[in-house]
């Protein structure tokens, strides 16, 4: 998945007063109208609710034989698509990034590419691309049809099939030329190899002596020459995916430079990791130097996994010793369930760090800075280590807090302030549409930058991507009960005038 954004540096420096801890008790849901909140409620209470979760596409499929696709629709449109989707059209995006920068929040354009159910992701394999080449096609529609050809004269290095990749970072620029403040967007469809070749990558990155052939400089160097790149290890028909690979890529950063507009590089499963961060390391290289004004590539670190602080402590020192800027989205990460089933059933290892939920629940009786460190220890660890890193690097080092959880997000806030960080520099937060609102509000109305996660498309595009996802982040619908209880409570307030 690649993100993209524009500057999140300011010269600001840090607020002379204490540091005033934020409240996030709801208050700033007087920002939004009644009938926003009442359809929040409403559907974080359905999302939270296991069966639909896990029958969704079913349920969907019967909701439209059984009341028909205008009706089945429209209801739709109302409920979930409505809290979580921006829309279909331009305009309807560009509408819902203007209802958003009058919060205080700012837009993250994410393109919900989905396979089929019966595709990789069933199977635990999930990529940038999604599906095999020949349905290409249609993994590139949910990019054109939004979009349509609103922007005459928008010229892309690639050929007709790369139009998704085009239109999409079209939308992008189009929010930022509206005062957008550094939109973000997600999955451009002609970007990374198909997952079959991914694994394979990773299976030689991973094997001994391939530092040097599979090296990042050399996939650089190669971006940089234009010529052919012939790996050893991998057989012809590889080595053609790998350079095509690197080819768009390159091009798709290069085209992306000259917009002024960032690309974040999604994490995905350990059997595809590696091969991704070999990608995500070249493009840094040819594009992270202090002259190119970057960090114009950044990757995504997945706290979940057991070697990710040693993997991040790693990167940021490589960046550092090298003079290149270092740009990192920080999550929790999506696929924890899925990589335990995994090692289960191929007796592995478990990459993946212990239950942080069984964990807390057994420890509610230590101090809210206890329990953040209790939830999820390897998250505090690597956003402590890299806001030491951006306090001592500047503009040359970016961090994305990408996270729901309240203590998370409020110690950051406190480390930034002892850290002397400016509040809308090279730190910023990211939250999902339609989801901690009560945090994404409260962030921005203090004057942090923050992101909400747009999905955006037709209800046949979205709707299944967005089951995808619930489906992967059951853990974050069921635990938005906070949410749910102070959004009962603003409600209360307003309809029955009372507390």
């Amino acid at each position: 998945m690649l993100w993209t954004c524009r500057v999140l540096y300011s010269p600001a420096g840090p607020s002379a007063r204490g540091w005033q801890p934020l409240r996030f008790d709801g208050a700033a849901f007087h920002l939004k109208g009644t009938g926003e909140l009442m359809r929040a409620l409403l559907v974080l209470r359905l999302c939270a609710w296991p069966p639909l979760v896990t029958h969704g596409l079913a349920l969907q499929a019967w909701s439209r034989r059984l009341l028909g696709s205008r009706l089945s629709g429209a209801l739709l449109r109302a409920s979930v698509y409505g809290q979580f989707v921006a829309g279909e059209t331009g305009e309807e995006v560009k509408d819902r990034v203007q209802q958003l920068q009058r919060l205080g929040l700012r837009p993250l354009l994410a393109v919900p590419t989905e396979e089929e159910p019966d595709s990789a992701v069933k199977t635990g394999q999930r990529g940038l691309v999604r599906g095999e080449p020949q349905r290409h096609a249609a993994v590139c529609g949910p990019v054109k049809r939004p979009c349509g050809d609103p922007w005459p004269g928008w010229a892309h290095p690639h050929a007709a099939e790369d139009n998704g990749t085009d239109q999409h970072l079209a939308l992008c620029k189009r929010g930022q030329d509206g005062g957008g403040g550094g939109q973000l967007s997600t999955r451009p469809p002609s970007a990374p190899p198909i997952i079959p070749f991914q694994k394979e990558l990773t299976s030689r990155v991973r094997r001994p002596g391939a530092s040097v052939e599979l090296s990042p400089e050399r996939l650089a160097e190669a971006m940089d020459s234009g010529k052919d790149l012939q790996v050893s290890c991998l057989n012809a028909e590889q080595n053609r995916h790998l350079w095509a690979s690197l080819s768009r890529l390159h091009c798709v950063v290069q085209h992306a430079r000259t917009q002024h507009v960032r690309l974040l590089v999604d994490a995905e499963y350990t059997s595809l990791n590696p091969a991704l961060s070999l990608l995500v390391a070249a493009l840094a290289l040819r594009w992270n130097s202090p002259g190119e004004g970057g960090p114009w590539v950044w990757n995504t670190y997945q706290a979940y996994l057991k070697d990710t602080h040693e993997q991040l402590r790693r990167d940021a020192e490589a960046a550092d010793r090298s003079g290149l800027a270092f740009g990192v989205k920080l999550v929790r990460g999506a696929y924890l369930e899925k990589e335990r089933e995994v090692a289960r059933v191929q007796r592995t290892e478990d990459p993946t760090q212990p239950d942080y939920e069984a964990t807390s629940q057994s420890m509610m009786s230590f101090s809210r800075d206890w329990l953040l460190l209790i939830i999820c220890p390897n998250y505090s660890r690597c956003l402590e280590l890299m806001l030491t890193h951006v306090s001592r690097r500047g503009p040359l080092c970016h961090l994305m807090v990408a996270s729901h959880n309240e203590e998370s997000v409020r110690h950051a806030t406190k480390r930034m302030w002892e850290l002397g960080i400016p509040l809308d520099g090279p730190v910023c937060f990211g939250q999902l549409l339609g989801m901690c609102d009560h945090v994404s509000l409260a962030l921005g109305q203090a004057g942090y930058a923050v992101y909400k996660s747009i999905p955006y498309g037709s209800l046949e595009e979205v709707i299944p991507y967005l089951i995808r996802r619930a489906q992967e982040n059951r853990s974050v619908l069921q635990g938005a009960r906070r949410e749910q209880e102070l959004l009962s409570q603003e409600l209360r307030r307003r309809l029955l005038g009372g507390g």
